[in-house]
């Protein structure tokens, strides 16, 4: 998924205040501190999900050109079964 700066920003801004409303944490630094923090691992995550992204297309392309092509290969189910497999891997939620 591709986020903007800005939407990343709303995001951390909207997961840390449920966060606090909930009452599910005690800050021990200062707000824009903990929210630059839910920002870089929402960031994080976002790269760590292209790089898979990236990667399950190579894979896909390697695997398809060792098959001569596959025309008859459904490619979307097939590209969706390896992200799925590199994901589980990875230990990354989709």
């Amino acid at each position: 998924m591709r986020l903007k700066d800005e939407q990343v920003a709303r995001l951390a801004e909207k997961v840390l205040g449920d966060l606090e409303r909930e009452g599910v944490m005690t800050a021990k630094k200062e707000r824009g501190v903990l929210l630059a923090a839910v920002r870089g691992a929402i960031s994080a995550d976002l790269k760590a999900e292209e790089a898979l992204e990236r990667d399950a297309e190579d894979l896909l392309e390697k695997t398809l050109r060792g098959m001569g092509g596959a025309q008859e290969i459904d490619r979307h189910k097939m590209l969706r079964m390896i992200k799925e497999k590199l994901a589980k891997d990875r230990k990354i939620v989709l």
